[in-house]
């Protein structure tokens, strides 16, 4: 994983990117709470975020650190708290620039079938961090 700093904000997070930024005191930061976050130590991630994207895909990626770590919500339950459609939220969704940060993941199919990741491998990366949150939770 890649992240990416801009104007003292954590823009991106990438899977498989060689690419490196310098190691800022916050890209360092967001490193520890990502090595705490895997451990089972971290549940919410406290950075300063700017990603890119439209003012409804950022309102959408804010409204996704509210999800309880270990829960999940489904799309249709997710876009009724915007006042939205489920299918614009999966949209918004599929094009996070930061997964795990603000966690998709942590949104299903409405009858709980995973729909959908697009980080990592997919949808064994998201049964993964799915599985992870709901041992460390208990």
């Amino acid at each position: 994983m890649t992240l990416t700093e801009r104007d003292g904000h954590i823009a991106a997070l990438r899977w498989g990117d060689d690419r490196c930024d310098d190691e800022t005191e916050l890209l360092c930061r967001a490193r520890r709470q990502l090595d705490a976050y895997f451990d089972g130590a971290l549940r919410k991630f406290d950075l300063p975020l700017a990603p890119d994207g439209s003012d409804y895909q950022r309102r959408v990626w804010r409204k996704l650190a509210d999800i309880p770590y270990g829960e999940t919500l489904s799309y249709g339950a997710f876009a009724k708290t915007m006042s939205t459609g489920a299918r614009a939220v999966g949209t918004a969704c599929a094009s996070n620039p930061l997964p795990i940060i603000l966690p998709c993941h942590r949104v299903v199919g409405g009858d709980g079938a995973l729909t959908g990741y697009s980080g990592g491998d997919g949808l064994a990366t998201k049964r993964y961090f799915l599985r992870m949150e709901s041992a460390s939770a208990a």
